[in-house]
Parts: C-alpha cells; structure tokens; sequence
C-alpha cells in the first residue's frame, strides 16, 4: 500500500513538473513574441508589448522594467531600429534576473492595490492571507495567481488578464473560472 502511495505521488509530481513552465521556457517564450516585434516593426506593437510584459518584467527585474518602459517612451525622439536594439538589450539583461518570493510578492501586491477599493474587508483579508502563505512557502507561485485569476475576470479588468504573467506564471492544473463554467453547464 506504502509503495502505491509512493508512485501515485511520484506520478502526479511528473504531471505538475511537465504542465509547469520553467523559466527557460518562459524567456523563449517572451523573446518569441520579441522577435514578432521586430519583423512587425510597429512602434504600437512594442507599446503594447510592454503593456503585456510589465508584471512579468516586474518579477524579474523591476529596474530594468523601469528603462524598458523609458526605451518605448522615447519613441517620437529616436529611430524605431535604434529603439528596438537597445530595448532587446535591456530585455536580455531584465531576464537574466530570476524572480524570487520577493519580486513575486511585490508583484503581487501591486496587483492587490489593483483591486482594493472594489474588495470587502473580508476580501482584503483573505489576499492577504495567500501572500502570506505564499511568502511562508505553504503555496506556490502558481497557485496564488489561480486565486487571482478568478478576481481578474471578476472584475473584468482586461489590463490584467492579458499580463503574460498569468499566462506564465499561474498553475494550469488548479481549476480556474472558465473550468468551473464549463462544469456547471
């Protein structure tokens, strides 16, 4: 019974590791959509790039985030190729930067103020309480932004649901809103 117990387990932690990104797969994925970028050689499509990228920069390296966003800003100063090396250069360098608990939590906690005029006291509550856990190590990165997404289409709030943070980050194998619709029909 002991040794059942013990591959089921074994089993189950295979499944999570390979439904799971690693980072190298998150960084390809993010210099992919990079590479659109360049071959669309749209300064609108480097705005929203950013746009997309900017919680998922933000764990990694939030100065470089910061100069990144001043990169795309300069664009009405300096030529779209010299924009697109130097915002390559500064996407390299933000990457190279693993999150950690912190840059995650911090994260996190931007999203919180996102939305806490719209969360009862009750609410509030329990955020805090999964940043707590999550900074304790008793849930994961992923599982936290499971909990979040639900709140995202909650409240509608667009900005967030197309941040490839969630995308990357979030647990696919926790139930999320469209599971639980789907269910429910």
């Amino acid at each position: 019974m002991e040794v059942t117990s013990k591959v089921n387990e074994k089993q189950e932690d295979n499944q999570t590791s390979e439904q799971e990104l690693t980072e190298k797969d998150i960084k390809k994925y993010v210099f992919e959509r990079f590479e659109e970028i360049k071959k669309s050689n749209k300064i609108k499509d480097l705005i929203t790039f950013q746009a997309m990228n900017k919680h998922m920069l933000m764990a990694h390296n939030q100065s470089e985030l910061k100069i990144l966003g001043n990169i795309v800003a300069s664009n009405k100063k300096i030529e779209f190729s010299e924009i697109l090396k130097e915002y390559e250069k500064h996407l390299n360098v933000a990457l190279e930067s693993k999150p950690t608990t912190k840059t995650h939590s911090n994260v996190i906690l931007h999203v919180f103020g996102t939305f806490f005029n719209d969360f009862t006291q009750l609410e509030k509550e329990k955020f805090l309480e999964l940043i707590k856990q999550y900074k304790d190590e008793k849930i994961s990165i992923g599982e936290i932004l499971s909990e979040i997404n639900q709140i995202i289409y909650r409240f509608n709030n667009t900005y967030l649901a197309m941040q490839t943070y969630f995308l990357l980050y979030s647990n696919s194998n926790l139930e999320n809103l469209f599971a639980i619709l789907k269910k429910n029909k």
